[in-house]
């Protein structure tokens, strides 16, 4: 081995350790970004959860009691729905189901739908849509209430007629020049509420599964 060798060695080496420290660090910065994205993501999904259920109101893991449902005949859309499960001492509270609602203007409209033990509607909130800006986009409570007139129904309240818009002979509002938006959420959380009354004991029977934090 020539003198001149040992200098492109020693830099080899060096430049192999520089490679490697590099890479350990940005696994460890990996680990952690991703740690801190998993815990906003649930203290996201927790705050929705808990704008429709009072966190008084239960004393389960309500991220860690969920399930995932799928019956196409009920919510006519492949995905499966995620519902997350309100205990208080063991005893059911209320289910909080991710429902979409197909048929939006401009394709999916994803809810939460709050329903307690009895089969009343606790709250409904969109969680992700596509409609179009100030025409279906009321549907959003940042933009207008409509979607509060949801709270307290059930089955009974109206009867199954009742859960349509104005415009197709039932009690809910449509908007000015949009009707296919509240047409869809209506028929969506209908829906979600005809299946609890169907399953609500396997809803609370099933045994918990791991699922993302979003649904």
């Amino acid at each position: 081995m020539s003198r001149g060798s040992h200098p492109i060695i020693r830099s080899s080496l060096l430049l192999g350790a520089i490679a490697l420290m590099g890479t350990a660090l940005l696994a460890s910065v990996n680990d952690l970004t991703r740690e801190r994205i998993i815990e906003q993501e649930k203290r996201r999904v927790l705050q929705q959860l808990n704008a429709v259920i009072p966190a008084a109101s239960y004393n389960n893991d309500l991220l860690g009691d969920v399930i995932e449902v799928d019956d196409e005949t009920f919510f006519q859309h492949p995905a499966p729905v995620t519902v997350y499960r309100a205990r208080m001492d063991g005893k059911a509270v209320a289910a909080m189901m991710i429902v979409t609602a197909p048929d939006g203007y401009n394709g999916d409209i994803r809810l939460l739908a709050g329903i307690d033990i009895s089969g009343k509607i606790l709250g409904v909130r969109v969680v992700s849509h596509k409609e179009t800006p100030g025409l279906g986009d009321p549907i959003e409570l940042e933009k207008s209430d409509w979607v509060r007139g949801f709270a307290n129904r059930s089955l009974q309240n109206p009867d199954s007629k009742g859960w349509a818009v104005k415009r197709d002979g039932g009690q809910f509002d449509q908007f000015t020049g949009a009707t296919i938006s509240p047409r869809a959420v209506v028929k969506a959380v209908h829906r979600a509420l005809l299946y609890f009354a169907a399953n609500s004991q396997e809803l609370f029977d099933t045994p918990a599964k791991t699922v993302n934090a979003d649904g």
